[in-house]
């Protein structure tokens, strides 16, 4: 595997393998998406999530990682990430719940999270989810040869602040392949004094803004994951896997990417 800059770039048969990673990942979301509704535990989302693993005979990427004990970072409202699945944290109507995951492929990793509207939700609710997953998307957008990684940084602060929101600084995207989390981090602002540098084919970035209403400082949980709005307002977030390629960014991170059913 080639490096630039520290950075691994990965060649056409690793690519292969993280579509499809990130294809079983993507298809695991979608069943999240058609589970949530008021009423349901965030445990119920997490078993779904271990069970289609079984099923794809896919290990979970975040299960263990640094001491995480599932394999679903499941956020509501407040919630920025790291959300531990509950049994006792029922979703109720009007709230909203931010599922975060991954799972390792043949030694490739995928990542991916989407936020999901809990029912009838209020207008705040919904146009925060709006404006954050555009900002994933700007952000994709800036994801291309001639540009560099904080040309990614600055097109999702520039959207998100544009709408009054604040971008989350405590966390970033990373680069992503044979290890979950592997450089560069990609932040979801220009940071000062950063370390910058031009994008290359081959490249595989995790873009995840995540942004809030309020402040963007979050306070950390005694149970030393859950990361809460320091101020209680609304938080969400978007994740793509994706591909810096000679025609432009490929997303990784679609259900299309995985025919289904049992390997």
């Amino acid at each position: 595997m080639k490096k630039y800059r520290g950075v691994y770039l990965k060649n056409e048969n690793e690519l292969a393998k993280m579509r499809i990673a990130n294809g079983m990942n993507s298809q695991i979301l979608d069943a999240l998406g058609e589970a949530v509704k008021p009423g349901i535990s965030t445990m119920f989302l997490e078993e779904i999530v271990q069970e289609m693993c079984r099923t794809f005979k896919v290990k979970p990427a975040f299960q263990g990682y640094c001491g995480f004990p599932y394999a679903l970072c499941c956020s509501v409202n407040e919630t920025v990430v790291h959300g531990f699945p509950s049994k006792d944290k029922i979703l109720k109507e009007g709230d909203i719940v931010s599922c975060d995951m991954g799972v390792c492929y043949e030694g490739f990793y995928a990542d991916s999270a989407r936020t999901f509207l809990v029912g009838e939700v209020s207008q705040e609710a919904k146009d925060l989810c709006r404006v954050t997953e555009e900002c994933l998307h700007y952000g994709i957008a800036a994801a291309r040869i001639g540009n560099t990684l904080y040309d990614i940084s600055a097109a999702v602060q520039r959207h998100a602040e544009k709408h009054g929101y604040k971008v989350i600084r405590n966390f970033v995207g990373h680069g992503i392949g044979a290890n979950l989390h592997e450089k560069p981090e990609v932040p979801n602002f220009v940071p000062m004094g950063g370390n910058d540098i031009p994008l290359q084919e081959g490249m595989v970035l995790a873009i995840e803004p995540m942004i809030a209403v309020g402040t963007y400082e979050v306070t950390i949980l005694p149970d030393k994951w859950t990361a809460n709005t320091k101020d209680g307002s609304l938080a969400a977030h978007f994740e793509h896997s994706v591909a810096i390629r000679s025609d432009g960014p490929e997303i990784l991170s679609l259900s299309s990417n995985f025919s289904g059913g049992c390997r």
